[in-house]
């Protein structure tokens, strides 16, 4: 059984130590907004006025109406006009532009003909991502263009022939405008309580052993489960504010949607918490090194949130062995239902799988935390 006052005493002991290490203390509190900064702003998937060159040798009216379709939109920026491939090439490596478009002679008279009048779009591939998404944005403009001749060659022909038109209609449902902002927030979430716990919990036992003080601690009566929830309440309640500064950023900041309950995201947070405070502290028991638990906490719990959640990168696009070794962290799970929670507004009962594998890790790592701790010299 746990003796309550035994606990109590523990809880505020670590309070103390958390407000006497005042500069821990406030980084913990500035980490959300720094990442949130860092990343919302600077990871941002988005295109946008992609620096753009033209080689028009059409130069006809039905060429300028194309390039109008690219300036006009916001995905493009037409800069310059250029007149060979040479010119596009040392453009590209000057990465003055990083989009070419090619319009041969012979446009204008395979669209008055209704043949098919093709273009060249080149684009710089040393950024693989902008390279993808210039190309999607493209195709689009370029079908928009078809569409918008087909439907002036019928008012053009009349009745003596019949052209068929094909209208179609793109909707992204949860996120319309595609934003990636709105995939990055509920992410950072994630992020921040990975961090909190891989630089507070996995220095609190280790602590204890380089200050000399877990020998007085072994003298008492308390038991394990006391020690450990007592060292991860205090932090407990740090990474929940982290949380809530996340969220409330997200929305003051980026208008990010939160199309569910807030208590749901709440207790979502709040099992992820615990199982990551957790295993902080079972890295802090194992190692008794404060710089080296630190370090393997943010190697074993950082990066592989980063890299392998689908925060950053789509999950489905892995290899397969990566993408099995991707179940066994639970940011993972943590990511996809906030994402869930927050565009989709879909309830607990949606995603029972993943708050259930969520649970079975908070749990396996509080009996793993209170399996390692012995509160006796070796």
């Amino acid at each position: 059984m746990i003796n309550l006052q035994r606990l109590k005493a523990v809880v505020v002991k670590e309070f103390i130590h958390i407000l006497r290490d005042w500069r821990s203390l406030a980084l913990a509190v500035a980490i959300p907004v720094l990442l949130l900064a860092l990343f919302a702003y600077a990871l941002n998937m988005d295109l946008k006025q992609v620096p753009t060159a033209v080689i028009d040798r059409s130069m006809s009216p039905q060429s300028r109406d194309l390039i109008s379709q690219f300036d006009g939109s916001s995905y493009f920026s037409i800069e310059h006009s250029l007149q060979t491939l040479d010119e596009v090439q040392s453009a590209m490596r000057q990465r003055r532009i990083l989009v070419a478009l090619l319009i041969e002679r012979d446009f204008a008279r395979h669209i008055e003909q209704g043949k098919t009048a093709q273009v060249q779009l080149i684009v710089d591939g040393s950024d693989a991502n902008i390279g993808r998404l210039a190309l999607g944005y493209a195709q689009a403009l370029g079908w928009l263009y078809s569409q918008q001749v087909l439907v002036e060659r019928s008012r053009h022909l009349g009745s003596e022939i019949q052209v068929g038109q094909v209208e179609g209609h793109m909707r992204a449902w949860y996120n319309q405008g595609l934003v990636s902002t709105y995939n990055i927030v509920p992410g950072i979430i994630a992020i921040v309580m990975v961090v909190i716990a891989s630089m507070l919990a996995s220095v609190t036992v280790a602590r204890e052993w380089e200050t000399g003080t877990m020998e007085q601690l072994i003298s008492t009566p308390i038991r394990r489960l006391e020690l450990t929830l007592g060292k991860a309440i205090p932090l407990y309640f740090i990474g929940i504010v982290d949380v809530l500064i996340a969220a409330g950023l997200g929305q003051w900041l980026f208008d990010v949607p939160l199309r569910g309950e807030p208590a749901l995201v709440l207790l979502v947070a709040s099992v992820f918490l615990v199982g990551v405070l957790f295993y902080g502290l079972v890295l802090s028991i194992v190692l008794k090194k404060q710089v080296v638990a630190n370090q393997i906490a943010l190697i074993t719990g950082f990066l592989p949130t980063l890299v392998l959640s689908g925060f950053v990168f789509t999950i489905a696009n892995m290899p397969l062995p990566i993408r099995i070794l991707s179940h066994i962290f639970p940011a993972r799970y943590f990511i996809a239902m906030l994402r869930s929670i927050y565009l989709k507004g879909v309830g607990l009962e949606m995603m029972v799988s993943n708050f259930m594998l969520l649970t079975l890790y908070a749990a396996v790592m509080v009996f793993i935390a209170n399996r390692a701790l012995k509160l006796r010299l070796n």
